[in-house]
């Protein structure tokens, strides 16, 4: 999900700037993280909200956004390789909210057409790297040809260990909405009476009918840019999610950074419930 029009509290800026390592330096320190957690201890699903393209164009004195967003899908296309690397099973990536189309359309348009960019790239990418696609969300708000793209990369892509989903015009409270909607929809099919009716709807049945019904809930959950909240991510499949809210925007998001966050889950005790 990009940050569309938001303004970087005041305060944030600094702890985006780091500290430069040399190559050879930062490698030990990578290769090290990877050693300090146990690989069967790894999230099945992990959920990354990309947050903070237009704040770190601002940061770093773009004169538009356009070179943020194709930083930023840039990146996302590092991150399904490093999940192939970790055999991560299961992948949801936030690119764009359904809030996101309230902005101006001299705003959104550069945004879709990097994203029509990137559907393109997908397919390929899923044949070199070895990964299955699909996308959730509400693409008949998008324009046609983005749409389009969206579902022609679903149909080219290869298949692969990793299943990624680009959740694209994506909305929490709508997604569980159209997910009972589906299942009364289905229940209704059967002939059944008002009080059968809501005997059987229950929480099974409306997982399956969610986006993307096949994926395993969410076990991590890491949003980037330093904001504290979900905004509606994955409100179904991250009920139990462990939450990691990091500091650099998207497009700086490091390989690293991703360590970190899985270092620090594998070393949490998960209470499911309380």
């Amino acid at each position: 999900m990009t940050d569309l029009g938001c303004s970087p509290p005041p305060a944030r800026q600094a702890h985006n700037i780091g500290v430069k390592l040399p190559g050879a330096v930062y490698r030990y320190y990578e290769h090290r993280l990877a050693r300090s957690f146990r690989p069967d201890l790894l999230p099945k699903h992990i959920g990354v909200i990309l947050d903070g393209h237009r704040r770190f164009a601002r940061e770093e004195g773009h004169p538009d956004y356009e070179t943020s967003y194709r930083a930023g899908m840039a990146k996302l296309e590092e991150l399904l390789g490093w999940c192939v690397q970790l055999r991560i099973k299961a992948l949801t990536a936030w690119v764009l909210s359904t809030e996101n189309l309230r902005r101006p359309p001299a705003e959104l348009e550069p945004y879709f057409e990097v994203l029509g960019e990137l559907f393109a790239r997908l397919p390929q990418l899923s044949e070199r790297l070895g990964f299955s696609l699909s996308v959730s969300g509400s693409l008949d708000l998008l324009p046609a040809r983005l749409a389009l793209a969206a579902k022609d990369a679903v149909t080219r892509a290869a298949d692969g260990p990793l299943q990624v989903n680009i959740a694209l015009c994506y909305g929490g409270r709508q997604e569980v909405v159209d997910a009972c909607r589906a299942l009364v929809s289905e229940l209704s099919t059967r002939g059944l009476s008002g009080a059968q009716l809501a005997d059987a709807i229950d929480a099974e049945g409306i997982a399956r009918h969610l986006y993307a019904a096949g994926f395993p809930d969410t076990d991590l959950v890491i949003r980037t840019s330093g904001e504290s909240r979900m905004s509606g991510f994955l409100l179904w499949q991250s009920a139990y999610a462990e939450l990691m809210f990091l500091d650099p925007y998207w497009p700086a998001f490091r390989r690293v950074d991703l360590l970190r966050a899985l270092r620090d889950y594998t070393r949490r005790e998960r209470r499911f419930g309380t």
